[in-house]
């Protein structure tokens, strides 16, 4: 079978997926370069596996299951942590959890509601229909990042730009290295900058001290950097339109957050679940022999763990194909599991629910302005999602 599948509904994961999980749920699958990774479909497999450090998520090595010819060549340097395994990536992901407490980051809801009505005053003075994605839901988390790492927010076209290239797979490695590239030098400008002018922001304390106090290297600190500027907007602006183009699809569950006292805490965590962006599975290579079930992964061999499906695995999630808003527990995949969990998980659920419950309550009666069909999803993307949503209201 050829990987990724197809999908049938834009908010479901492929109906082949959900074959595989019933049948054969570790599997070889072919993908584009003629490799046959192991594909896992049942949750408690990817979540073994995401947890297993056996399992390396350094593209460099042989046998990683890259998602195109530019995924292979990605990493010239270090590259970011996140691309890193064992002591090295713990170490440097240590130096920034302090910046995404739950506290540090229930501090920012008054910025983030504050930036919300804003930028709804500015969609409800336009035109109709608007595109709710350049709107609204690319901004938002925008601001948000600029606002936390310090970069002036009046640089986003570039750096949204810059995102687009350094994740679109079909552009070829060396688009995507020159985005990188450019990334690269604008942040490594506005760290050295902090060097003579230290500020109160995520750059600034990198700068003062992770750098100046040599325990991180200036490169690692841009690294860091273009991760965070990246993964802070491109991620929750596409749940965010995923999610919306969701709810006035389902508008029975729209009412949820337009209600006086909110939606049910677990809302947000259940349209994670079911509308998991990351869609073409969280890639590993295995560095020994894994005995997974009643399949022998050898060391070298490909893995392709499939978080979507397995975020609707009955054997974990009870009716899974059904929407519950206050479905609890709901111990989802969508930000992967184990040591390379999303570092800014509890950022992206703060500004989805204020995102999601502020555009709703704003606009009652905020609907489609094209068919759900005629929706352009980013089908071909690492980052699944739409690339725009056009909305109307009353």
């Amino acid at each position: 079978m050829t990987f990724p599948l197809p999908r049938a509904c834009p908010y479901t994961p492929p109906p082949g997926l959900a074959d595989l999980q019933r049948e054969a749920p570790i599997t070889r699958v072919r993908i584009w370069d003629g490799s046959t990774p192991w594909l896992l479909t049942r949750y408690a497999d990817v979540r073994a596996v995401l947890a297993d450090r056996r399992f390396s998520v350094d593209p460099a090595r042989p046998g990683y299951p890259a998602r195109g010819p530019a995924g292979r060549g990605r990493r010239t340097g270090r590259g970011s942590f996140i691309s890193m395994d064992g002591p090295e990536h713990l170490r440097l992901r240590r130096m920034l959890i302090g910046e995404f407490t739950v506290r540090r980051v229930e501090a920012l809801r008054p910025s983030i509601e504050r930036t919300a009505a804003e930028l709804l005053d500015e969609l409800t003075a336009g035109p109709q229909p608007a595109d709710l994605v350049e709107r609204y839901a690319l901004p938002l988390p925008s601001i948000v990042i600029s606002d936390l790492l310090g970069v002036p927010y009046e640089d986003h076209a570039f750096f949204e730009d810059r995102a687009r290239a350094m994740l679109d797979d079909s552009a070829g490695d060396e688009a995507n290295r020159a985005a990188t590239a450019e990334l690269a030098r604008y942040l490594g400008t506005l760290l050295h900058r902090r060097s003579t002018r230290p500020t109160d922001d995520l750059l600034g304390r990198l700068s003062a001290e992770q750098v100046a106090t040599g325990a991180l290297s200036r490169s690692d600190a841009v690294a860091t950097a273009i991760l965070l500027l990246v993964a802070g907007h491109e991620t929750t602006a596409n749940q965010i339109a995923l999610s919306t183009a969701f709810l006035l699809d389902n508008p029975q569950h729209a009412e949820a957050f337009r209600s006086a006292d909110g939606p049910p805490a677990a809302a947000v965590d259940e349209l994670l679940r079911l509308l998991t962006i990351t869609h073409l599975g969280r890639r590993r290579v295995a560095t020994a022999d894994v005995r997974l079930g009643d399949v022998t992964i050898r060391a070298g061999e490909g893995v392709i763990a499939a978080a979507d499906i397995a975020n609707r695995d009955r054997r974990e999630f009870p009716d899974p194909d059904e929407v519950d808003l206050r479905r609890s527990p709901n111990h989802h995949l969508a930000f992967g599991h184990g040591e390379h969990l999303c570092l800014g998980h509890h950022l992206a659920r703060l500004e989805l629910r204020v995102a999601l419950t502020a555009l709703l309550r704003r606009l009652p009666r905020l609907r489609l302005a094209v068919p759900a069909g005629e929706l352009p999803f980013r089908h071909a993307h690492p980052i699944y999602g739409i690339d725009r949503l056009p909305v109307a209201w009353d």
